[in-house]
């Protein structure tokens, strides 16, 4: 980039550097976002597709999911990047919907495009969306389906909603009560509603059996087996000792010197850190525990004593495991053996090492009143495995937030169809150019029943205005019944979904798509490369031309 000053050109940008500004700045970018929608937009909806990803390590990812679709696509375009993001804030903040919200997103700005050639400014355009999506948010809250926190059947519906576009979907009447009892098992009540907090609902994956042998443990399972061959392989009605030291002697730090002159001495020695150990396995046996689990290692006379004494132990438990099995036994985790009491103890019906594959693991189940569970995930191939994962995910999201917000709206694109038709409305009655804006959001939102019908094979058209006409006619719960391949009442057919996932996909996409319309020029510097070294190492420092004008014996 440069400018004549007589004749002197002046050069502003490093060189390499590259600018696009105007409409071809907003061009490039809106044809960005709108590729990336079309890449997970056949992915949407019960019939929707998979993708399979393969990275640069030759692992491969087969999901329909949107966030890993994007996430596992290494995508370098700034404009796409932001796409990318809205999956991310979709996921990470209900859990669900993320390919709903990266398709509407490349709509609305699909359609932006239609009037920035029509000379439309894009504030205007702005706006307007936001006007739009505020009215949008309006209309959820008016006609969504107040139910209880605890209706588990009407919860059950929204997970195998959301598992109905997922590979998992055969399972999902099976996984669905799975991820409502999981959610319902550790919601805690508070004064404004229940409250949960999904990190303690812990899944383990092993591949193996079917994915209806996936099992809700309450309680925890731990990657881990018993540390003797000779500790009892289960304990029933076991008291739980959480132990976050290790039952080891420690070594001392400084350099100590022991003059030992006689074998008794070296006896003597060996017999003290020998009655070090024992002393405190029986601080632990005292307390009536019958097993122990330890967040560090566990010395082999340790192990040998506690074996002894019929003591099933574990070693290197993870942290986030030890204060998951805090809630899930009601014990505490100690720190010092020393100081243990009844009252840190922990319960539970059954501990047991079982085999499942290849792998050994322990189960700590039936406790009394558990506040972490754990779902152990089973099925044919390690990719049906994580893929099951990633549903349950979704689902468990999706249960969470209604347990939290306790309001459902229909699926199958029924809401979007009724935002649309009173967006319509609402846009006549506004002045000027903003109306447009909001007529081109209204169809923005039908982009999610058409691409429904469309990855059905069903005719988009005929769909979509049969939907018109339902919703015009008062049926607010009208949407694409893929089934069927006509338009049905959702509510019935029991396709329903949260509200909150509904909310962000609206507030997400609408912000992402008025981000990356207010750009108007996009200044990429050229990449830098190092200047190739002149022969003979360091010697010729001629970049430094400003240092040309010292007298030679300063160098």
């Amino acid at each position: 980039m440069s400018s004549g000053l007589a004749g002197q050109p002046v050069l502003i940008l490093r060189e390499g550097a590259s600018r696009s500004r105007g409409q071809e700045a907003q061009h490039a970018n809106i044809m960005a976002a709108r590729i990336v929608a079309e890449a997970v937009k056949s992915a949407l909806g019960p019939r929707g597709m998979d993708k399979m990803l393969v990275d640069s390590f030759g692992d491969v990812t087969i999901t329909s999911d949107g966030r890993t679709i994007l996430d596992e696509m290494d995508i370098q375009h700034p404009a796409a990047k932001m796409m990318v993001e809205v999956s991310k804030t979709q996921d990470d903040e209900v859990g669900d919907g993320t390919t709903s919200s990266v398709i509407i997103a490349g709509e609305l700005l699909s359609k932006a495009e239609i009037l920035i050639e029509k000379n439309v400014h894009p504030t205007v355009i702005i706006d307007g969306y936001r006007k739009a999506a505020d009215k949008a948010l309006e209309t959820l809250e008016k006609i969504a389906i107040q139910i209880k926190s605890t209706d588990k059947k009407m919860i059950k519906k929204a997970a195998m909603t959301s598992m109905a576009s997922k590979l998992v979907s055969g399972s999902r009447d099976y996984l669905g009560d799975i991820a409502t009892n999981a959610v319902l098992q550790v919601a805690i009540k508070t004064a404004n509603g229940y409250k949960v907090d999904l990190d303690n609902i812990k899944v383990e994956k092993k591949p193996g059996e079917s994915l209806v042998d996936t099992k809700l443990i309450n309680g925890i399972v731990l990657d881990k087996e018993a540390v003797h061959s000779g500790m009892p392989k289960r304990v029933e009605n076991a008291k739980i000792i959480l132990i976050d030291s290790a039952l080891e002697i420690e070594k001392t730090e400084f350099d100590a010197k022991i003059n030992i002159e006689s074998p008794d001495q070296m006896d003597a020695f060996l017999k003290q850190e020998e009655n070090m150990i024992k002393d405190m396995v029986d601080k632990i046996v005292a307390q009536g525990a019958n097993v122990v689990l330890c967040q560090k290692g566990i010395d082999d006379l340790a192990q040998h004593f506690l074996a002894r004494k019929g003591v099933l132990a574990v070693r290197r438990v993870k942290k986030s495991d030890m204060e998951a099995l805090a809630k899930a036994t009601g014990g505490k985790v100690a720190s010092n053996l020393n100081e243990l009491s009844k009252a840190d103890i922990g319960f539970a019906k059954v501990v047991e090492e079982r085999k499942i594959g290849d792998d050994k693991m322990t189960f700590i189940e039936g406790c009394k009143n558990p506040l972490a569970v754990t779902i152990l995930i089973r099925g044919g191939t390690e990719r049906i495995v994580d893929e099951a994962d990633r549903s349950l995910h979704d689902a468990l999201c999706v249960v969470a937030d209604i347990v939290e917000e306790p309001k459902l709206v229909g699926g199958g694109g029924a809401p979007e169809m009724e935002m649309a038709k009173v967006l319509k409305e609402y846009a006549e009655t506004l002045p000027g150019r903003e109306q447009l804006a909001v007529m081109q959001f209204a169809e923005a939102l039908e982009v999610i029943p058409t691409t429904l019908a469309e990855n059905a094979g069903l005719d988009p058209i005929d769909i979509i205005s049969e939907l018109r006409s339902e919703h015009e006619a008062g049926q607010v719960w009208a949407g694409v019944e893929v089934e069927t391949g006509k338009a049905g009442d959702m509510e019935k057919v029991g396709v329903v979904e949260p509200i909150s996932v509904k909310k962000q996909i609206i507030k997400s996409c609408s912000e992402a798509a008025c981000l990356i319309l207010k750009i108007d020029d996009v200044i990429a510097s050229g990449k830098t490369k190092a200047p190739p070294m002149p022969p003979g190492g360091m010697g010729g420092m001629g970049g430094m031309g400003g240092m040309g004008g010292m007298p030679p014996g300063m160098m």
